[in-house]
């Protein structure tokens, strides 16, 4: 079976083309190719496959090896996937796990428009908010000392969000009125990833509403740089939302079977 590995600011993914519909890896084999010492190494798995209506459609596994959420930087990499295998050019159309989405490729970038968002809820100096995955968000003073993967951790397994299966949890500076820097612990990883799309994207919306951070905001992350732009407010709900960042090939590969 042939395989891709393709990085959107670090955040790195396992990408085969199944529009024949053969994949037939079990939950194990997936979270043994994400393994980063004994497989390929990565924080997702996805499928490309077929869908009446869409270029395609985008099926994501997490580097456990269960069904999982959306994924913002795992759709731009899928997004430019399609590029590559000349399915798509300029614009995409493509249906996930949340419902429908549209992108933008040029060479440099992938805009991908991530779903409308209603609410964001707020319990004391912390908020929650579903950008197609759900996500914890905390304002931090010197982000880049902050004990991400033990309060991450914390956090993610705590009562409050076991209905839910677990939250991912972002921790988020403002460095000025446009940028803010987020690191992110993701759950399905099971720690701190490089950047999470959709993690970002909660980031920058509750920043605006929080911190006053105007769109299109800049974010640092530890694997680049992405930005996210929106339009609307959180009494009408927040629209247009692109997630816009770098998306590359690393390589490319076989995985045979023992």
């Amino acid at each position: 079976m042939q395989f891709y590995k393709y990085q959107g600011t670090g955040n790195d993914f396992i990408i085969i083309d199944d529009r024949n519909e053969q994949f037939d890896l079990s939950k194990e084999a997936i979270a043994h190719l994400c393994q980063r010492r004994f497989g390929v190494g990565a924080d997702g798995l996805m499928l490309l496959q077929n869908a009446p209506g869409y270029d395609f459609k985008m099926v994501y596994y997490n580097s456990d090896g269960t069904i999982g959420t959306m994924c913002g930087n795992g759709g731009r990499c899928l997004v430019r996937f399609a590029a590559d295998l000349h399915i798509i050019q300029e614009k995409a159309s493509f249906i996930a796990v949340d419902g429908p989405h549209t992108a933008i490729v040029n060479a440099e970038k992938i805009s991908l428009q991530m779903m409308d968002v209603h609410t964001v809820d707020q319990h004391g100096d912390d908020f929650f908010t579903d950008t197609g995955s759900p996500h914890f968000v905390r304002f931090v003073n010197q982000v880049q000392f902050y004990d991400v993967k033990n309060v991450g951790a914390a956090i993610r397994y705590s009562e409050a969000y076991e209905p839910i299966q677990g939250t991912n949890a972002n921790f988020v500076e403002k460095l000025d009125s446009q940028s803010i820097c987020v690191r992110t612990y993701e759950r399905g990883v099971e720690d701190e990833t490089y950047s999470c799309g959709t993690g970002v994207t909660a980031a920058a919306l509750v920043s605006h509403v929080y911190q006053g951070v105007n769109s299109p905001v800049q974010i640092k992350t530890l694997g680049g740089e992405l930005s996210v732009s929106f339009e609307g407010n959180l009494q009408d709900g927040f629209t247009e939302i692109f997630l816009i960042g770098p998306a590359k090939q690393v390589l490319k590969g076989e995985i045979t079977s023992h």
